[in-house]
């Protein structure tokens, strides 16, 4: 069979390639997003492979896949709710510490996953060093003594660290959003 007589195929491959870039971009966002429902990175990721999943079977299938952002939110919101429903009580599924889920808005969970990728992409983007002792304090709580006594290091190098650590956060964060607008 000529691949004239089957543009389907293309079509397929061109869906395959869009989820897959979809996923490369929207991973983090959309397990973050997740994490608020279900409280475990574990099932988030699940979660959100799972959509992903589907996703791709559809394609393979030859059926038309939506890829907007809004509908990947909606599907991944949705799993994660199938989880909480058939793994924990219904008065769980309504509250997740202290967070009333079904009050939140979708954007607002939306808006809120997409910062949280934004800061922990300016946090892997620290000097290893300066992200452990980062990590160590805002974290682990521990105080500036206990780090450097694990480290061996002064407490003004764990201050200075910090510091330098919120700054680049900083910095890494407004430049993400500002890249963002400029779209």
């Amino acid at each position: 069979m000529a691949m004239s007589e089957n543009p389907r195929i293309f079509a397929q491959m061109s869906d395959q390639y869009q989820i897959e870039s979809c996923f490369r971009l929207w991973y983090k966002p959309l397990c973050l997003y997740a994490l608020h429902f279900l409280g475990s990175i574990d099932e988030s990721e699940d979660a959100v492979q799972d959509v992903f999943c589907n996703l791709m079977q559809k394609a393979q299938a030859g059926g038309y896949v939506q890829l907007s952002k809004t509908y990947i939110y909606t599907s991944v919101r949705n799993k994660c709710l199938d989880i909480l429903k058939s793994t924990r009580t219904r008065d769980t599924v309504n509250s997740l510490d202290g967070i009333d889920v079904t009050a939140m808005d979708d954007a607002d969970l939306t808006e809120r996953s997409i910062e949280e990728a934004r800061m922990w992409a300016a946090i892997d983007s620290l000097p290893k060093k300066c992200r452990r002792i980062f990590l160590m304090n805002k974290v682990q709580g521990m105080k500036y003594s206990e780090i450097a006594d694990g480290l061996g290091i002064s407490e003004n190098t764990v201050r200075n660290q910090i510091a330098k650590a919120l700054k680049t956060i900083k910095e890494g964060v407004r430049k993400v959003v500002l890249f963002l607008l400029s779209l």
